[in-house]
């Protein structure tokens, strides 16, 4: 992501030392001792500044930053500092500055330290994804916005379910709205990825309340229960307890009554939950009366059902229809490939069914970006004759990135003759989603934009 801003240049001479080369020695601080006239190598302001990043020459003051046993000692200049953030001017040149030649900054990481001075002195953003959010948290505390906003841009960019539970717990701290906002969507709606992931146990109790109190948690309540007991375990850890059903209930403390017990299916709950120790014999013969009795005790458990996530369908057909020769299924690849111009997850496809009254259908649904597969699943369904759509689901919904083309298909076995779209549309307004649709070459049985198969994308925006 770093962007390159110098021009490339010519070298003056066989002996000319070039400022990327500057750039790559002093990021270790093993600087290079100039050339007489150095300054008279590079044209710009910039290209001069460039030079001094990392760089001892005329540094007057240093900073030693990192926690004990693994700090880094790093040279600044105060003017080129102080032009950069009106934290290091107040320190410097502020009516409380202290003349140091030295300064602490234990709760800084080194290398994000390193790459907000890289963006001060070079004007150059280089971010990676280990060390993202440490930067962020230098550029906030030293006031450097733009810096910040490339941080969250850089955090949006590379949201996943395996990562959003932490980011959401970051974006918090670092009071970041938009980004929490995106980091809800992917929990939304990946809510059983995003709660099976590494990063759901590193988050702090905090978040860990906001997710269990989520009334559009798109997730099964035992995936959610599980959750909660795989964190607390993890937390246990954390405080250095013994990993014991006593002291897992004593991490989740309150957050227990979160779980919606109650709203799981009865074999989750006799299977799952009744038999995980987390409950008391009086809860659990309570949870057993609210599913039986007439008559149901009250709970302290939450025992309404999430809301979850309505999905929408976008239709790109205009009309259907059949004939006595069409569509035929054997062993063939209907697909066609789509693009939206705002992040989606794709939940499944509608499909036609038969022409021919009822029947059942074999379906293998794939999604594919650049040919490589995102999801798949192999599941059947039953048609009832009728011109309806019949959905099919992947196993969890597959994250779309504006923008870019994807690639849906099915290859269908069942009842040779079922029901087709026509007149197609290259572009469907979906709500707040527009979605372009073009062919694809996976396709060989027909499926194109006027016509043929998968009807309908299903998803949650």
């Amino acid at each position: 992501m770093a962007a390159d801003i110098f021009p490339r240049k010519k070298p003056a001479t066989s002996g000319s030392t070039t400022v990327q080369q500057y750039h790559q020695q002093n990021l270790s601080n093993n600087n290079l001792i100039p050339a007489p006239n150095w300054q008279g190598l590079y044209p710009t302001i910039r290209e001069r500044n460039a030079v001094m990043f990392n760089n001892d020459l005329m540094a007057d003051v240093h900073f030693v930053v990192g926690p004990p046993g693994g700090t880094q000692r790093l040279p600044g200049h105060k003017y080129v500092l102080a032009v950069g953030s009106s934290v290091f001017h107040a320190m410097f040149y502020g009516e409380l500055a202290e003349d140091k030649d030295e300064i602490r900054i234990p709760d800084v990481d080194p290398a994000a330290f390193l790459a907000m001075l890289k963006y001060i002195y070079c004007d150059e953003i280089d971010l990676a994804a280990d060390t993202v959010l440490a930067t962020l948290y230098a550029a906030k505390k030293y006031i450097v916005p733009h810096l910040a906003r490339a941080c969250v841009n850089f955090l949006e960019t590379s949201l996943s379910a395996k990562n959003a539970c932490v980011l959401l717990s970051q974006s918090c701290l670092f009071e970041e709205p938009d980004l929490t906002q995106r980091c809800w969507e992917v929990i939304d709606a990946q809510a059983e990825l995003a709660l099976k992931s590494e990063g759901f146990c590193d988050i702090d109790f905090q978040t860990l309340e906001s997710i269990l109190r989520r009334e559009t948690l798109n997730a099964k309540e035992i995936v959610v229960f599980e959750a909660a007991l795989n964190w607390a375990e993890v937390e246990c850890q954390r405080q250095d307890l013994a990993l014991s059903i006593e002291n897992k209930r004593k991490v989740l403390g309150k957050a227990l009554y979160l779980i919606r017990i109650p709203t799981m299916a009865l074999d989750d709950f006799a299977n799952g939950a009744a038999q995980s120790g987390v409950l008391t014999l009086n809860e659990t013969n309570d949870i057993f009366l609210w599913y039986t009795a007439a008559k149901k005790p009250e709970l302290q458990f939450v025992s309404k059902a999430r809301k979850g996530l309505v999905p929408q369908r976008c239709h790109r057909f205009q009309s259907c229809a059949y004939r006595s020769n069409q569509w035929r299924y054997r062993g063939r690849c209907d697909s066609i490939q789509f693009a939206v111009d705002k992040r989606v997850f794709i939940a499944g496809f509608g499909l036609y069914g038969s022409s021919c009254g009822s029947a059942e259908y074999s379906a293998k649904i794939e999604l594919k970006r650049q040919g490589v597969v995102l999801g798949q699943n192999l599941s059947k369904y039953f048609s009832d004759g009728s011109s309806n759509t019949f959905p099919v689901w992947f196993e969890y919904p597959v994250q779309i990135e504006p923008d870019t083309f994807y690639t849906a298909s099915v290859i269908l076995d069942g009842n040779e003759l079922s029901y087709f779209g026509q007149e197609g549309m290259t572009e469907v307004q979906c709500g707040k989603v527009t979605v372009q649709f073009q062919c694809s070459s996976d396709s060989t049985n027909g499926t194109g934009v006027q016509g043929g198969q998968i009807p309908e994308l299903i998803f949650y925006a």
